[in-house]
């Protein structure tokens, strides 16, 4: 094969192109110096602009912004060959759709490794790597159920741990088995607000708004049990679609709205359909949004409260009946 030439380079052997091709322009010092280039050549081309010096010892051969992956692969070529992907950098590579954005990569490597934090990359060293990562061509990706947790971990607030927990059951990243496993793990550190939104989760909880709604209702004195997610049956044993929350005794239905979850275009329909079902058999349906929940729970329970209180009595007319959980999550 004929040798080519990059952007700033001197003419260099063919492997190094396809090495650059694969890691999409981000290569290592040590990867460069076996190429034949020497320190004075990286650093004429980093001063020049024609490659920028993104981490220690770690180069992009293009300018400019790096991509996700671009940070994903330097940052993997900063740790070394034992780093695994792993927190809200992980979900991102996963595409989950709820997790928190971050500039940051997270990795955890081998707790003999001496490499440390620099820039975007955040290491840290585990007692145990995950026996479960997933082998890509340029660096191990932790499992969701490490992932999750080594995200929630991280994070400060209820709220984004609930989704992110919430979304790796819901969409079948991770099971709750895994999930349990690597709370253990973890043992108590950092891990207060994971726990809780597993507890959610494992109680029926599908989406972070509905935990948020039902810790809205928890403490009101009015509201009789609230049956989350039930199964509903008509009159003729048939199955009626399941809202998020119901009040038995007076067949009141609750819904969280949220636009992940029930406004994709698809879905715009058969929540329609869900509302009209319920509604001709006698179910009154009460429809929140995530941020009616949020900004104004008070008001939101009293909402409830009154349907409640005008309705109460009223389930035992409906033709609708709370059978067996529709689902074991």
């Amino acid at each position: 094969m004929e040798p080519v030439m990059l952007r700033g380079m001197r003419t260099h052997p063919p492997e190094f192109s396809e090495l650059a091709e694969r890691q999409q322009q981000i290569v290592s010092r040590t990867q460069l110096l076996a190429c034949g280039f020497d320190d004075m050549y990286l650093y004429r081309q980093t001063r020049r602009a024609l490659w920028q010096r993104v981490l220690p010892a770690t180069y992009s051969l293009v300018t400019g912004t790096l991509t996700d992956e671009q940070r994903r692969i330097s940052a993997a070529l900063y740790a070394g060959g034992e780093a695994q992907l792993t927190g809200l950098a992980a979900l991102t590579w996963y595409g989950f759709r709820q997790s928190p954005r971050s500039d940051d990569v997270q990795l955890i490597v081998p707790h003999h490794a001496r490499r440390k934090s620099a820039g975007y990359a955040v290491i840290s060293r585990a007692l145990a790597l995950d026996g479960r990562a997933r082998a890509t061509p340029l660096y191990p990706v932790c499992s969701p159920a490490r992932a999750v947790v080594d995200a929630a971990r991280d994070l400060r607030q209820l709220r984004p741990v609930r989704a992110i927990v919430a979304e790796a059951v819901q969409r079948g990243y991770a099971d709750l088995t895994s999930l349990d496993e690597e709370i253990k793990r973890a043992r108590r550190s950092r891990t207060a607000l994971i726990r809780k939104a597993f507890t959610e989760v494992a109680a029926g909880t599908r989406s972070a708004p509905e935990a948020e709604l039902r810790e809205c209702l928890a403490d009101s004195g009015v509201l009789a049990e609230i049956r989350w997610n039930p199964r509903l049956l008509g009159a003729d044993g048939a199955s009626l679609p399941t809202p998020d929350g119901y009040l038995a005794d007076a067949a009141v239905a609750l819904e969280v709205d949220s636009q992940e979850y029930h406004f994709r275009p698809a879905d715009w329909t058969r929540t329609l359909d869900r509302h009209n079902e319920l509604s001709r058999l006698g179910v009154l349906v009460l429809h929140f949004t995530p941020a009616q929940i949020r900004r104004e729970p008070r008001r939101v329970r009293r909402t409830v409260e009154d349907a409640y209180d005008s309705r109460r009595g009223f389930g035992a007319t409906v033709r609708v009946r709370v059978g067996q959980p529709a689902r074991p999550i």
